[in-house]
């Protein structure tokens, strides 16, 4: 076939399969192709590979425009880590010294954490936890999880956060950055996250109440430990975890790793630093591995707040919790840079736009003419903002739910969606989580906590 899309065809055809498939197993590891001969044309297919990268003749090529160039040392390195290969956390860390680093104290803690026996000296623990490198040198994870001080070993493996004015970062009220051990961090983290957000006081009796956080504290964790764990630690940024006034954020640098899309966030689990993420597992700092999405959201939706939205980008992955509003109903305004009008999980029920979309729905309806109905612009923030949501809630259901990004994809309004429409159309109210008045036995009051400054121990 030539450039103009004339078929010309081509001879021969098991003489030319067979010089394909040569070039094909010339390849270092072999790659795979499919042939099949459709009349005069040979059709030759190459399927997504597993083995990368692939050499040639010992070398390592890139496509760059029309032609192909000789990957530079730098090059191979950086791809290298980029698909996984090589594992920045299995990784020996120089910096760390077994003689200077590790004193009794750090691990005695270790070892609670990690439930290891204390019959077992530190070096054969180690080992057996392979945290130790072949040559007996530490490795970067052993380096995160046994550190004094993380930032000695990795100039941005800190967590930092920050409470700010409002709903942007003009205005930084608070900041703390945290870089103990990698366990230490998260819960210094949570501590100071409790400490900022509101908490709803419920009035169980004459004397006794019930402190109920505003936005669910496990979730919050998972998302920070997952933040810590998956990262890519190549990258100079660090772990951020911002306070707004509308909206909590847990910011991790990287992306997301090889071998994985934003379509399958939830559902498949490849971690970017899995010995990492291994041994804080075994010390019970996150739930059973590749859950943590799953059960982020399932504890936001028991919580009864909105359901998290997920921003994933080249270089960034950000979970956002939006947060209930404070002093009345919550406002409905978003912009296509804000976290949306369109989040379910408030007790009062849908918003406008989210009724809007379960009436649309109800005969099953393509993306573009969902996003119409909002005035909507960009298919991936309306799919996380307004549509993961609604699936969350089990309000709507996609007909093709193992291709979520199909061509042929529509979103349907289920039965539990038309239940919340009948409400609605019933007399039902749209809106936020309304406070409640007086204080009496069995109701309910938010306050703003109060800002407390942080102790130098």
């Amino acid at each position: 076939m030539d450039d103009e899309g004339t078929v010309h065809g081509v001879e021969r055809h098991n003489r030319l399969k067979s010089q394909v498939q040569s070039i094909a197993r010339s390849a270092d590891p072999p790659i795979s192709v499919e042939l099949e001969s459709m009349g005069d044309v040979l059709a030759v297919r190459v399927p997504v590979q597993r083995g990368k990268p692939y050499s040639f003749a010992g070398k390592f090529f890139v496509r760059d425009g029309a032609s192909s160039q000789q990957m530079s040392r730098d090059e191979i390195r950086e791809f290298f880590f980029a698909e996984g290969v090589i594992r920045f956390d299995e990784s020996p860390c120089r910096r760390f010294s077994l003689d200077d680093d590790l004193d009794d104290e750090t691990w005695a803690i270790f070892r609670r954490r990690a439930k290891i026996s204390d019959h077992m000296d530190p070096e054969t623990a180690l080992r057996n936890l392979e945290l130790l490198a072949g040559d007996g040198r530490m490795t970067n994870a052993g380096a995160w999880l046994l550190a004094r001080r993380i930032r000695r070993f990795h100039s941005s493996a800190h967590l930092t956060c920050a409470l700010f004015e409002g709903t942007t970062k003009r205005e930084i009220l608070d900041r703390r950055d945290f870089e103990s051990d990698m366990y230490s961090m998260v819960d210094d983290a949570m501590i100071w996250v409790r400490s900022k957000i509101n908490v709803r006081y419920i009035i169980t009796g004459s004397v006794n109440r019930e402190e109920r956080p505003e936005l669910p504290l496990d979730a919050i964790r998972e998302a920070v430990v997952n933040a810590v764990a998956h990262r890519d630690y190549r990258s100079t940024a660090n772990v951020q975890v911002c306070l707004y006034h509308d909206r909590l954020e847990v910011v991790s640098p990287g992306g997301l790793p090889a071998g994985m899309t934003e379509a399958e966030l939830g559902v498949k689990s490849v971690p970017r630093n899995p010995l990492l993420f291994g041994i804080l597992h075994r010390m019970d700092a996150v739930e059973h591995i590749g859950s943590g999405i799953r059960r982020i959201r399932d504890l936001c939706r028991e919580w009864g707040v909105s359901a998290p939205v997920f921003d994933v980008s080249e270089h960034w992955v950000t979970v956002s919790f939006r947060r209930p509003a404070v002093g009345g109903e919550g406002s409905d305004s978003t912009s296509e840079e804000g976290l949306g009008r369109d989040q379910v999980g408030t007790k009062s029920g849908p918003s406008r736009d989210q009724v809007a979309i379960l009436r649309k729905s109800l005969a099953g309806q393509p993306i573009t003419e969902l996003m119409a109905v909002m005035g909507r612009t960009n298919r991936s923030k309306f799919r996380n903002q307004v549509l993961r949501p609604l699936l969350t809630a089990g309000w709507i259901e996609m007909t093709v739910p193992d291709k979520p990004t199909s061509r042929n994809q529509r979103y349907r309004t289920t039965a539990a969606g038309r239940d919340v429409l009948a409400g609605v159309e019933s007399g039902g109210e749209t809106g936020r989580y309304p406070m409640a008045g007086a204080i009496d036995e069995g109701e309910v009051r938010m306050v703003r906590s109060p800002r407390r400054e942080w102790p130098d121990e």
